[in-house]
């Protein structure tokens, strides 16, 4: 009787390995939580059963994760102890309704999207694998998103698993006389049930090609941009030892990429390994001549090319609960201008990744702090620990265009015949937001820049830089690289924040993916112009190093997500709590009462 739930949950637990890309075997997802959800039956004692779903799903996260490893041994061992916790709740959960008769179309998608949810919430959140991620290529069923963000694909994709669920549970409650399942009639399993999943899945899929054919309605074609993807190991990053070739070399790229008539070109996520704020330097010791140096080359690259998105440390004095003043260290972004002057603002990272850019209780509970400096990756200096961003900064952009193709062979052949168009000059300017590197997996941090307090849209677009140098693994020759599944995957997760507020997202990665995705949160193939090597399938982009330049696509259009958020799942995390937790309370409350009654 064990086994077989068991051997349930291991199947699906390698079906929810293979659907998510590099494998791509998306179609899976549609039948990959049926194993789970026959696995769940009342017959079997809740204990037993939430012990084989902690022991299946603590080795579907540590195979899953896996690329954690050569950071942390300790950090993957214990995110996966924490992510496995998700499965006895949900397994509980589902026997539950199995238990009442609670039909699994309707039960499954609530609950998995509930679960997914919850994984956001303790540890800075992991918005890891989710089942809808897996349909990240499939346009159309995407869509909905812009409605209940990614949950709403999960939950599309799991009333589908649900139903067959319960196919499943009525031939065998009808042929193997087993009865544990509700007292509907043949008439609800074999119509009914199917009938509002047909509805459910049609609905969606229809929203779908609605939203894309539209989308042409609502587009205006925005400036040219270019993202530059450097291939560096996260050990000579972190050795600060070749910061000046790092940047010489990003240099080179971005000079080649301001040739082709840019006027906006992005540097990956902390590339520029320097304090670039000239306010900071007067109070700082130690030799200040690199970031300077940085600082002033910036300047100089802009100058008449392009505006320049470039990743950096940021700084600013901050006081402890103690009072005393200490400098807070930041993941930032800094814009450089066509006049040759650096942007006031910058953006500073909110949402930190905790143990890799961050340790809490530094200053507040010291000793705390000390004892959680043990999960950190190996060379890691615990006093570089950042601090939060507080601002959801938005760049302004003047609208510099070009006059005449810069595609042209003139233009190529000489750069400075494209002039810009005066005429423009005058024209509102664009506004951007950056969000940095795991920031773009998190819903709500896409979501707050997307619109004003007056709900309408606040930004044209969003950049993503990032750093996933730290989840390749470099062999003996420093030019190749073994990238892991950790870099399609991201790449894939952050195409439903496009969806979500319908605005399209340029990447630029250290080692790849760097992409454009649209507002349809198709990742495009292709460019305007590349460097050398570049292939023109984008999730092909690891392990490269060069640039790739196109036309950012502006979407107008508002999105009921962009307004509301993640009421969805919210409201389904809602649900499997009550379902979990009731039960029990209920049970432990009538226990008292009894006991009470008994004295």
């Amino acid at each position: 009787m064990f086994f077989l739930p068991v051997l349930s949950l291991a199947i699906s637990a390698g079906l929810l390995t293979v659907i998510q890309t590099p494998m791509d075997w998306s179609f899976l997802a549609w039948v990959a939580y049926v194993p789970f959800a026959m696995a769940c039956t009342p017959r079997l004692g809740g204990r037993r059963l939430a012990l084989a779903a902690f022991g299946i799903g603590f080795v579907y996260w540590l195979v899953n994760i896996y690329w954690i490893t050569p950071i942390t041994l300790i950090g993957w061992m214990g995110m996966g102890f924490y992510l496995a916790w998700f499965w006895p709740l949900l397994a509980i959960a589902v026997r539950f309704c199995r238990a009442k008769g609670i039909p699994m179309l309707l039960a499954l998608p609530i609950l998995v999207v509930g679960a997914e949810r919850l994984h956001g919430f303790p540890m800075g959140g992991f918005y890891w694998r989710f089942l809808g991620h897996s349909q990240y290529a499939n346009l159309p069923v995407i869509q909905v998103a812009d409605i209940v963000g990614a949950a709403g694909v999960s939950f599309v994709v799991a009333m589908v698993n649900g139903l067959l669920a319960d196919l499943v549970l009525f031939w065998r409650s009808t042929r193997l006389r087993e009865q544990d399942i509700s007292k509907h009639s043949p008439f609800y399993w074999l119509v009914l049930g199917p009938a509002a999943t047909v509805v459910v899945v049609a609905s969606a899929i229809g929203y779908g090609h609605w939203r894309l054919g539209q989308t042409g309605e609502y587009l205006k074609e925005g400036p040219r941009v270019a993202a530059l993807q450097s291939n560096v190991p996260q050990s000579v990053k972190r050795g600060f030892s070749k910061s000046g070739q790092l940047f010489d070399d990003l240099m080179v790229k971005s000079k080649a990429a301001a040739q082709t008539g840019v006027e906006l070109i992005v540097w990956p996520e902390t590339m520029v390994q320097g304090l670039l704020d000239p306010r900071l330097w007067p109070i700082l010791t130690g030799n200040l001549d690199d970031d300077k140096a940085f600082h002033q080359a910036l300047c100089e690259h802009a100058r008449d090319n392009a505006y320049l998105l470039v990743g950096a440390l940021g700084g600013e004095i901050l006081r402890d609960p103690s009072g005393e003043r200490y400098l807070g260290s930041y993941n930032s972004a800094y814009l450089y201008r066509p006049d040759g002057t650096r942007d006031p603002q910058r953006y500073d990272k909110i949402h930190l990744v905790l143990f890799g850019e961050y340790i809490p209780f530094r200053r507040s509970i010291p000793w705390v702090f000390e004892q959680l400096g043990r999960f950190l990756p190996e060379g890691y200096n615990p006093d570089y620990s950042l601090e939060h961003g507080r601002n959801y900064t938005i760049f302004e952009m003047a609208r510099c265009v070009h006059r005449g193709d810069p595609n042209s062979p003139a233009t190529l052949a000489n750069p400075q015949s494209a002039i810009r168009n005066p005429q423009l000059e005058d024209a509102p300017p664009y506004h951007f937001a950056v969000i940095i590197c795991y920031e773009d997996t998190v819903p709500y941090v896409a979501r707050n820049f997307a619109l004003d307090d007056r709900g309408s849209k606040r930004v044209d677009w969003l950049v993503n830089i990032s750093n996933d140098g730290w989840f390749v693994r470099f062999t003996k020759d420093p030019e190749r690289v073994v990238p892991s599944t950790e870099l399609p995957q991201h790449a894939a997760i952050c195409a439903f924040r496009a969806v979500e507020n319908r605005l399209p997202i340029l990447r630029s990665v250290n080692t790849g993916i760097s992409c454009l995705i649209e507002s349809t949160g198709k990742i495009r193939n292709g460019y305007l112009a590349a460097s050398d090597g570049f292939p023109t399938k984008a999730m092909a982009w690891t392990g490269l190093t060069g640039w790739f330049s196109d036309k950012m696509p502006i979407d107008t259009r508002v999105t009921f997500y962009s307004r509301h958020g993640e009421w969805f799942a919210t409201g389904c995390s809602a649900i499997l709590i009550a379902v979990v937790v009731g039960p029990p309370g209920a049970r432990f409350i009538r226990r008292r009462r009894l006991s009470k009654a008994a004295r």
